[in-house]
């Protein structure tokens, strides 16, 4: 595949005009968009509603007609989830901190959240950032490269703050679901 990007690109166009299976797929999906679009000013939920619908049916339509590609999928992403628990990357922990400062920077600015929940964003975060900076520290203290996983798996303690610290993001991500569950009822039923 020594094709340059240009030549992806016409190659992608040449599909959409090969058959009438690609033709009408192309004409869906920019048909949805328009709707979409025109949606905007007129904000009517029906229609998000069905256009919502409609992607769903396709894309259970498409998992339906090739099971297997959506159990291997889905086994592939519970592997890699596996995988990072058991076998961190520090690259990924990296982003992760990315997310964790994008999400006390929203929590400050946010009208939309309690006092509460504030509250808890800046605990879960600030211990987030406690963890990611002692990572930081130990690793250089004792002249680990972070690039090197060999290295970061032999030192226990980063190890260590390195899986406390997603488990705290996945504690944070389950109390914010059951938390906007809460909000969502209490609104609903109050």
């Amino acid at each position: 595949m020594n094709m340059s990007f240009l030549e992806k690109i016409a190659t992608v166009f040449k599909y959409i005009g090969s058959s009438f299976l690609s033709v009408e797929l192309f004409v869906l999906c920019l048909l949805l968009f328009l709707i979409l679009t025109i949606n905007i000013k007129a904000k009517n939920k029906y229609v998000n509603i069905i256009v919502i619908i409609i992607y769903f049916v396709f894309l259970l339509s498409l998992g339906i007609s090739s099971i297997t590609y959506i159990s291997y999928s889905f086994d592939s992403f519970l592997k890699k989830v596996i995988d990072y628990i058991y076998f961190p990357s520090t690259v990924v922990y990296f982003f992760i901190m990315l997310f964790s400062i994008f999400i006390v920077f929203c929590s400050m600015f946010s009208n939309k959240l309690g006092t509460f929940k504030k509250v808890f964003n800046y605990a879960v975060f600030s211990f987030m950032f406690f963890f990611y900076m002692s990572f930081v520290v130990i690793s250089t203290y004792n002249g680990i490269d972070l690039s090197n996983l060999v290295d970061l798996y032999k030192n226990e303690t980063l190890l260590s703050i390195v899986q406390v610290s997603n488990l705290l993001l996945f504690g944070w991500f389950l109390f914010t679901l059951f938390y906007r569950l809460f909000i969502y009822f209490k609104n609903k039923f109050d």
